[in-house]
């Protein structure tokens, strides 16, 4: 790992400490209660976060060997994530595309779930902010691989530990990565 690239991991896990992670008793989109929360929008949205998510992520795929061409997953949690992802790539003068997918096909226009450029034959890592039991990642696989993408990894930017790891690479047939455990958030 480049100092660099160490020094942008180190700040991105103390901005995530002092903005994301909020303690007190939450309900989960999972439906699981919990003792803190996870809010990884005042990362991925945030003006410094943001770019070093998008450049730890790349180089974090990028350690693990993933080839890809394209990037993103179910709307709202990994639209921010893709969006920086895809930045990060084109400031290291790659050319990767960012996607959304939608809960469900829409009924209307072009009848699309996932929206962006054309994920039909490309290599597509599945991102997600953060993942309780895998679900929101599962959703985006199924759309994905319905419009014609080739999923090769599904990667995360905090695993909660709830085995989320487990489930994605048993049902998805993929890897699982993450950027920080719940561990190196003190949360264990």
């Amino acid at each position: 790992m480049t100092s660099t690239l160490a020094a942008d991991r180190a700040r991105l896990l103390e901005l995530v400490k002092e903005l994301a992670v909020v303690h007190g008793k939450v309900i989960l989109s999972s439906g699981k209660e919990a003792d803190y929360y996870i809010d990884l929008r005042r990362i991925t949205l945030h003006h410094e976060a943001s770019r070093l998510a998008g450049r730890v992520m790349l180089a974090m795929l990028d350690d693990a060997g993933i080839e890809f061409e394209t990037a993103g997953g179910l709307t709202m949690g990994a639209d921010p994530v893709g969006t920086a992802l895809m930045h990060a790539a084109g400031d290291a003068g790659r050319a990767i595309d960012a996607f959304v997918v939608r809960k469900a096909q829409k009924s209307y226009g072009m009848g699309r779930q996932v929206e962006g450029p054309g994920v039909d034959g490309r290599n597509v890592v599945v991102l997600e902010d953060t993942s309780t039991t895998g679900g929101s990642a599962l959703t985006a696989v199924e759309g994905v691989r319905k419009a014609g993408g080739n999923i090769v990894a599904v990667a995360v930017i905090v695993d909660r530990d709830t085995g989320a790891k487990e489930r994605i690479e048993a049902e998805a047939n993929v890897p699982y990565l993450f950027i920080f455990g719940k561990d190196e958030l003190g949360l264990d």
